[in-house]
């Protein structure tokens, strides 16, 4: 950043400041650009306070249009978790809460306050100098320091007296609690310290972060949370520590994250400026300085405005004047000048907006790994039904349902002449009426009634087969132990309801059988005339004809084994009982399927509960970014 920003190369123009969003409602692709994003060249954001052009109103305008589509994102980056462990989850639910943190503690609270003081966030690793900094352009110890921090230190904010009442009652870091300093000595880490000094001008504060490299991990989750909620990030580091790779990852993390960053390299030996004279890094000529100057290029902050302060005496915890004089220029230079002020706020705020265009679809990529791995569980209970709805096809094809009781009741009804007299003979003559209608014997019901208990026990025993298979395949997948969680024994088994369902549906197969024979059974022209039937004993012979009999080493003594092929065959001709079969087996397999579909919806409905999200959340990232855009 140069030393006195360049309003004119960094400002928008009136016009684009006021210029209102246009284009249409439908979602941009993954990782595609929206049309009017696309084609536009590079553009800043909204410019809190700034002013709006020749429409006054328009700036405000659009402003309650980008905060409306900032609310909505951030509600969506709220509603889901990541639940499964996929390669990359742990990095995904950290981005997923920096976002949600920065539109908390940054966003929308800079958005929603026009005019708030430019806020400087120092940050570095423990020992380099940050409080000795913050005390030292104060003029006054308001910060702890020492290569050691108090594992209670909380985070001082140190203000103009003006601005006091509006940080500890403002938007900004919103779960953070805020008391009056100067603090006690002991105080919980989540506190902001609020300090006010007159050496402070109006429109500037400065906050001292817990040092990042801390041992203590609250210390590092405050000291990202706060980088994050910056007008302007300040790392300092040491000549001695300027290579860890800490100091980098988070230099690396304010850039992403969209902040303006300063940086400053403290206790440089001694001559590395001109004369001994801090001065910027390249100015000087220590190996040190220039090598610090190569990382900050090669790391893509080389933009970032530099600093050094020199190796010396430390007194009552403040530097020598002299040292910071260069620091405090630039930082009450930006200050105190309102459209400097402006145009570092508003840079660093449409960075981070920026930012949010790759962010936020990355983030959507990783939910779709989550999608991925439900779509996957989903997919083995389809095929653990559809294995099972395939295994009782073949059972009701094969004739081994035709056993025991079934059997029985079909030889009994087969072999003493029952079968032969449902079937009434009689000469066709003029002005008879239709034949009578006849109770059905007792044989009859009592064959119905075992063929509906034969089928019933099929379906069940399948029915609990398959949900057998659906909890050992989830056992056997990477994420199906998540969504289990102990449950494996309750949704291991049919549903309690399932058995008066079944029930019910075979009962209504039957009707639908013997409806079949009333309404479609047209019986050959030369038979027709001769001969009368009984549809619901035909509408057995029918289902036992359907279910496979004769077909395995099923037989009825008297070798009639073949009689209900050739008994539907001579009463209603091969191309109609070809018609009804056809139908009739269509429909129970259509009752079979609603019936295992229901028992299916029980493990879609424990993928709700686990929380997983499903294929609509990363579209709604995706249309979230997009209306962002349009917002802009």
């Amino acid at each position: 950043m140069p030393e006195k920003p360049d309003t004119a190369a960094s400002a928008p123009p009136a016009e684009e400041a006021a210029e209102t969003a246009s284009g249409g409602g439908t979602a941009a692709g993954p990782g595609e650009e929206p049309p009017e994003r696309a084609a536009a060249p590079e553009r800043k954001g909204v410019r809190p306070g700034g002013p709006s052009g020749p429409r006054p109103g328009a700036a405000t305008v659009r402003q309650g249009e980008l905060v409306r589509a900032l609310t909505a994102l951030r509600e969506q980056l709220g509603a889901f978790d990541f639940l499964l462990d996929v390669p990359g989850v742990q990095e995904a639910r950290e981005a997923r809460d920096e976002l949600r943190g920065q539109l908390d503690d940054y966003v929308l609270p800079r958005l929603q306050a026009a005019g708030a003081p430019m806020l400087v966030v120092l940050g570095g690793s423990t020992g380099a100098g940050k409080s000795t900094l913050v005390n030292t352009l104060v003029g006054a110890r308001v910060s702890a320091t020492g290569v050691l921090r108090p594992t209670t230190s909380s985070p001082i904010l140190v203000c103009h007296p003006d601005h006091v009442q509006w940080f500890m009652e403002g938007p900004l870091l919103p779960g953070m609690g805020r008391v009056r300093g100067p603090a006690p000595d002991a105080i919980a880490g989540d506190q902001l310290v609020i300090i006010a000094s007159e050496a402070l001008p109006p429109g500037l504060a400065l906050l001292d972060s817990p040092d990042f490299d801390s041992v203590f991990e609250d210390h590092y989750e405050f000291a990202t949370k706060l980088m994050a909620a910056a007008d302007l990030w300040l790392c300092v580091t040491t000549a001695a520590r300027y290579a860890d790779a800490q100091v980098w990852q988070m230099l690396q993390r304010a850039k992403e994250n969209g902040a303006t960053i300063g940086v400053v390299l403290s206790r440089v030996p001694q001559g590395d400026g001109p004369g001994g004279r801090p001065g910027s890094v390249g100015q000087g000529s220590s190996d040190v300085v220039e090598h610090f100057g190569e990382m900050l290029d090669e790391h893509e902050v080389g933009d970032a405005r530099r600093f050094t302060i020199p190796e010396t005496r430390i007194e009552e915890s403040r530097l020598p004047e002299e040292t910071v004089e260069d620091i405090r220029a630039w930082l009450t230079g930006v200050a105190e000048d309102v459209e400097d002020r402006e145009i570092v706020i508003s840079d660093t705020l449409a960075a981070v907006l920026d930012s949010f265009r790759t962010r936020v679809p990355e983030l959507a990529r990783q939910v779709e790994a989550q999608v991925e791995q439900r779509a996957e569980l989903a997919q083995q209970v389809e095929a653990a039904y559809g294995t099972a709805l395939a295994e009782l096809d073949e059972a009701t094809r094969n004739g081994s349902l035709l056993r025991g009781e079934v059997l029985a009741r079909w030889q009994d009804f087969a072999g003493t002449g029952d079968l032969l007299r449902a079937l009434h003979v009689q000469r066709a003559r003029r002005g008879r009426g239709s034949s009578r209608r006849h109770r059905s014997p007792a044989r009859v019901r009592a064959l119905k009634a075992a063929l509906r208990s034969g089928l019933e026990s099929l379906i069940m025993s399948t029915a609990e087969h398959g949900a057998e298979q659906v909890v050992a395949r989830w056992r056997a997948h990477p994420a199906g132990g998540t969504v289990l969680a102990g449950r494996g024994d309750e949704i291991g088994h049919v549903s309690p309801e399932l058995s008066r369902r079944v029930t019910r549906a075979v009962s209504s197969w039957q009707d639908h059988v013997q409806e079949l024979i009333r309404t479609e059974g047209v019986t050959k022209r030369s038979v027709a005339k001769l001969v009368s039937f009984d549809t619901e004993a035909v509408s057995l012979v029918l289902m036992i004809g359907l279910l496979g009999y004769g077909t395995s080493d099923v037989a009825v003594e008297g070798g009639n084994s073949a009689v209900p092929q050739r008994l539907l065959k001579a009463l209603f001709g091969a191309e109609s009982l070809r018609g009804m079969g056809a139908k009739a087996r269509a429909d129970l397999r259509s009752r079979i399927g609603m019936l295992f579909d229901e028992e299916a919806i029980r493990f879609g409905q424990v993928l709700d509960g686990a929380g997983l999200p499903d294929e609509t959340v990363p579209v709604q990232l995706y249309q979230a970014t997009y209306n962002l855009e349009v917002a802009r």
